[in-house]
């Protein structure tokens, strides 16, 4: 080969080697300065120091004004690890009530690059939080000697009472996960963990602000950037008005003191509730600063289950409340009518299957059947219901109208209460029974269900919106617990009405039952003096001691107020349930409790029922 051709092939595939060198080089410095912004984000942590302003967090109030929740001034201790500059360290950690160990360990974790990924020596860190005014005092006045340290203003929440900690919820240092899902939050910065405080976190907490401090070449800061000019304010977060009762909400939990249960109340022509009570509970102030967490791990340990909100998130048999769906569907579907009474011999007797009843005379007519608590008469009903085959066809298909009813009544799925951590409750369907029993099961196989027991469960919540349905006569609204929102206006799934499958007329017929079992049946003991109270006691069968329950609205027309009270282990619903419910109803309605209540309310804060080695 020539040697004047070797050498052309030898230039050509030099200079294209340089070329593509020099391609790759002008792609690379194209993308570092127009395409990606890493370096001006270094170069701008150099010059620049971005100070957040933190917004005070929204009030929250009572449906009257009152305070509940509010903000206290704490402040941050920061560390910018560029600007440490002969710190005394004895002295820092005398100044600020730490040990020197201590002080090793938190600087080490900052620089933990696994623990904060955005961790930067030009930037300030995080080293202490939620310092109270009064101790942040004597750090202040020692500031110029510690370099590299600053402090930021921040709030910490404090509450006016030590009362609804299961709805008010807390505020928590965000987490990661927090962190990955809304740009909004940094490492340090404060969010709702639980209650209307997690599920109003971005009403609540409002929006930050920004100061951009110039800095020198050796760090130091010179002064507002541009005088101000880019400066941002923070803007405080809104405030709430809760439907909350602050008076009738203390006086539940008191009753509810040394019990497990709930007690719910609703305002039935808005859905807002009016209290929300579940034992045990916890001093809410006890999960504020920096002893946050060692407070929840306590709780968490308990065996009673603190943290529990039983009144959203528990799950029980309804019990006899639950018969009231019962009488509705059977007259909608005319299993039963008004004017027909079943018999009731000490219970329900059909081939060989007996269900045991308290006595009372016999046949039961419908109003009767209410006021007693007949169970005969409502397995008389469901027994006629799944039995129509000229109707339904088949059992299977009674069962889902039979769910249906139930579905639309706000069972078996969640309401969609504001309040994170609510159940759905049980309410079983064909399907169920069907790999149950291998499609081999007709009413009496299930007929338990028809007086709220076997697989049927609800929550205190849901028992409570049944209530407020009837006093309503035919439809609901989503409960809620905020009444207003400061600047904006409450979700419309809350002011929507939602009706159930049954007509108004026969809503009359569960009125009056309940009006009658108050006056002279199983709920005598709610009866108030010039107010007309309908209830429904509910007595729970439990492997140990029976559940109490009972609900109740009043006054009979144009109610006010309807609950649910259900408590654990508290034997018949008379015992616990229905006198409970009736100091809750004359609180509310008329602003305190006669004498003879308020004794009445002493006597049942104070009885206590054991739970095991527990008294709670």
């Amino acid at each position: 080969m020539p040697k004047d051709y070797s050498y052309e092939k030898r230039k050509y595939t030099i200079a294209a080697i340089a070329t593509v060198v020099i391609v790759v080089y002008i792609i690379r410095l194209f993308s570092l300065q127009l395409m990606s912004d890493d370096y001006r984000k270094s170069a701008d942590s150099n010059a620049f120091r971005k100070e957040i302003i933190y917004p005070s967090r929204g009030l929250i109030h009572d449906r009257n004004g009152k305070l509940l929740v509010y903000n206290e001034p704490s402040y941050n201790i920061l560390v910018t690890m560029q600007d440490q500059r002969g710190v005394d360290t004895l002295d820092f950690c005398r100044t600020v009530g730490i040990t020197k160990e201590e002080y090793i360990e938190r600087m080490a974790d900052i620089k933990d690059s696994k623990k904060h990924p955005g961790y930067s020596r030009n930037t300030p860190q995080l080293f202490m939080s939620q310092i109270p005014a009064r101790e942040f005092s004597k750090f202040r006045e020692k500031l110029f000697r510690f370099n590299g340290f600053s402090a930021e203003k921040r709030s910490v929440r404090r509450y006016a009472e030590s009362i609804g900690a299961h709805f008010l919820g807390d505020v928590g240092e965000v987490n990661q996960t927090d962190i990955d899902s809304d740009s909004y939050y940094k490492s340090g910065d404060y969010i709702g963990k639980l209650g209307v405080e997690r599920s109003y976190e971005k009403v609540l907490r409002g929006e930050k602000g920004m100061r951009i401090m110039l800095r020198d070449v050796h760090g130091r800061t010179q002064g507002h950037y541009q005088d101000g000019k880019y400066d941002t304010e923070a803007k405080p977060g809104r405030n709430l008005t809760l439907g909350i009762d602050l008076q009738t909400q203390l006086l539940a939990e008191r009753l509810l003191e040394n019990k497990l249960g709930a007690i719910v109340a609703i305002e039935p022509e808005t859905g807002e509730v009016l209290c929300m009570a579940s034992a045990p509970s916890y001093d809410p102030r006890t999960m504020v600063g920096r002893d946050r967490g060692k407070h929840h791990r306590i709780l968490m340990q308990h065996p009673m289950r603190p943290l529990l909100n039983r009144a959203i998130s528990g799950t029980y048999p309804p019990g006899s409340t639950f018969k009231m769906t019962q009488v509705l569907m059977g007259l909608q579907e005319g299993s039963i009518d008004p004017h027909v009474a079943f018999p009731c011999y000490h219970g329900f007797n059909y081939k060989g299957l007996h269900l045991g009843c308290h006595g009372h005379t016999t046949p039961t007519p419908l109003l009767s059947a209410i006021q007693t608590s007949c169970n005969a008469y409502f397995c008389w009903n469901l027994l006629r219901m799944f039995g129509n085959r000229p109707k339904y066809g088949n059992v299977q298909t009674a069962m889902t109208r039979w769910k249906d009813h139930l579905v639309r009544m706000g069972f078996g799925y969640k309401l969609g209460i504001d309040l994170p951590g609510e159940r759905r409750g049980m309410i079983p369907n064909a399907d169920y029974y069907d790999k149950a029993y291998k499609k081999s099961w007709n009413a009496l196989t299930v007929i338990s269900i028809s007086i709220g027991q076997g697989e049927v469960t609800a929550t205190p919540l849901q028992v409570a919106n049944l209530c407020a349905t009837i006093a309503n006569r035919g439809f609901y609204y989503v409960p809620h617990m905020t009444r207003r929102v400061q600047g904006g206006r409450i979700d419309t799934t809350y002011t929507r009405p939602r009706h159930t499958m049954v007509d108004r007329r026969w809503y009359e017929y569960a009125v009056e039952g309940m009006r009658r079992a108050v006056l002279g049946g199983t709920c005598r003991g709610a009866n108030l003096p010039d107010i007309e109270v309908c209830g429904k006691t509910g007595t729970a069968q439990n492997r140990g001691q029976d559940h109490s329950a009972f609900m109740g609205f009043a006054p009979m027309h144009k109610p006010k107020i309807a609950l649910c009270v259900y408590i654990e282990n508290g034997g018949f619903g008379a015992d616990f349930a229905v006198p409970i419910g009736s100091l809750i109803i004359e609180q509310y309605l008329t602003g305190k409790l006669s004498e003879a209540s308020r004794k009445k309310a002493e006597l049942f804060q104070h009885r206590i029922i054991k739970y095991g080695n527990y008294a709670r």
